[in-house]
């Protein structure tokens, strides 16, 4: 069976035609309904204009086996929509897959989605497949999983979306409660704590940091890879959290995964590495200032 496809889109135009054009190179794109979540403009005229014009340009979008264009009345946010959109879908069909307007995607992207849906939907311990891989420095596993959740081309389904709490206060207090926090702060290299303090705050409008609490604290893991199945193309200073940076582009998957064996959690060499990663890159947005470190916080974790 192959799950439904939803993807997010605002204003930006020329992303929405690239990640489309993407996404129809897929092996199953034929077979797969897409369901485009179009979000309304603010108040102004030039976005009034640029969002007129996602919406002309995905009236078009062929090469599935059927679009359903929802289109909001007006500016929901990514936050607010991306819920919505999820809970909707996986209460209609029971799993999803989920791509913002900004997600370039492997031919092999939707063949990885779907056998792992169908594979893992068994194992208590999945709750959410992932399709970025990040750039590793040393061999990683083909999979693994890794607690908690990421936001850049994933898939899960209606009972694991029923862990989903939006609650950021109550997060908060049991990650400090249960003196979790250097933990889901992954020793110290990424301030996902402070991300949920900042929204709480108001400061931040974040879905995914809510939905990776929400899965660490109920012990509940993510799939990742090892070969990218998306590389994000927004974060060149065009999207409404993002700069331009390129620390974690990608290479993208030329093949399909082999499932050889069932994931392993992971291993202490991976997770060093990732953290290396988080450290590395961290030191230089602090350098540039909060504001842009959390603009990229944002991009990076929704």
């Amino acid at each position: 069976m192959f799950a439904p496809v939803i993807v997010f889109v605002y204003h930006r135009l020329e992303h929405t035609r690239r990640t489309f054009e993407a996404l129809r190179k897929n092996e199953g794109a034929s077979e797969s309904c897409v369901r485009i979540y179009s979000d309304g403009a603010r108040d102004s005229a030039e976005d009034r204009e640029k969002v007129r014009a996602v919406r002309e340009y995905i009236r078009t979008i062929d090469g599935f086996k059927n679009v359903e264009i929802v289109e909001a009345p007006r500016n929901f946010g990514l936050a607010d929509s991306v819920i919505r959109g999820v809970t909707e879908t996986v209460r209609e069909f029971g799993r999803v897959i989920v791509l913002e307007d900004d997600m370039e995607t492997s031919p092999f992207f939707l063949r990885y989605m779907n056998e792992a849906l169908d594979r893992f939907e068994a194992d208590p311990r999945i709750a959410a497949i992932h399709g970025y891989a990040y750039p590793y420095d040393v061999p990683v596993p083909d999979y693994f999983l890794r607690i908690g959740a990421d936001c850049w081309g994933w898939a899960t389904w209606a009972e694991s979306w029923k862990q989903f709490n939006p609650d950021a206060v109550a997060l908060y207090e049991e990650i400090r409660r249960r003196n979790l926090s250097w933990t889901f702060d992954f020793e110290g290299a990424i301030p996902h704590c402070l991300m949920l303090r900042e929204f709480i705050a108001g400061k931040t409008s974040s879905w995914a940091i809510r939905w990776n609490a929400s899965l660490f604290l109920k012990g509940k893991y993510c799939l990742q890879l090892r070969e990218s199945m998306v590389r994000n193309i927004g974060v060149d200073a065009s999207g409404s959290h993002c700069g331009k940076e390129e620390f974690y582009d990608v290479k993208l998957a030329d093949r399909p995964v082999e499932w050889k064996e069932e994931p392993g959690l992971e291993d202490e060499v991976t997770h060093e590495a990732l953290r290396r990663f988080y450290l590395k890159n961290r030191l230089p947005l602090w350098r540039r200032g909060i504001r842009k470190f959390f603009r990229i916080l944002s991009c990076l974790h929704g």
